[in-house]
């Protein structure tokens, strides 16, 4: 099954609440409060939030977090490659030479182009989407990948 961490669903919950908000600066507490969440977790997901350029910080009494860009301005592949590094379906979907298999593989190319769809999908949704209640569900899209033939 696939599945993004815990830590990168709390990192896009934490930065909806952001993006409702875009100008307003929140310290980590005022964040947690507002997404249900502890503080610890909640200044634990900043650091690889802020390092991604994702979120900018400001020290001092009035210091806190806001959104670095635009809510539309900011894709889900950018969330999860940011807490989670890149996205890679299988360990060869983005590195080669990790697997003592690779030279005879006849499935790595299929895995490549399965891992492009997944990103471009991603790639497409912005921040400023998630904040619109979900549509009403509706037929499965179908997605079009044409595998190697070996």
């Amino acid at each position: 099954m696939l599945r993004v961490t815990k830590l990168t669903d709390y990192a896009t919950v934490v930065l909806t609440v952001l993006a409702a908000e875009p100008a307003t600066v929140l310290s980590a507490a005022g964040l947690a409060e507002r997404a249900g969440l502890e503080v610890t977790t909640v200044s634990k997901l900043l650091k690889p939030l802020a390092q991604a350029g994702l979120v900018e910080s400001f020290r001092g009494a009035a210091g806190g977090y806001r959104l670095a860009r635009g809510p539309a301005d900011i894709n889900l592949v950018e969330i999860v490659e940011a807490m989670e590094g890149p996205l890679a379906m299988t360990e060869c979907s983005v590195h080669g030479g990790a697997c003592g298999i690779e030279r005879s593989c006849s499935v790595r190319g299929n895995w490549r182009r399965i891992n492009d769809v997944v990103v471009a999908a991603l790639r497409e949704v912005t921040l400023a989407q998630m904040l619109a209640p979900p549509a009403p569900l509706r037929r499965a899209r179908r997605i079009d990948v044409r595998l190697a033939h070996a």
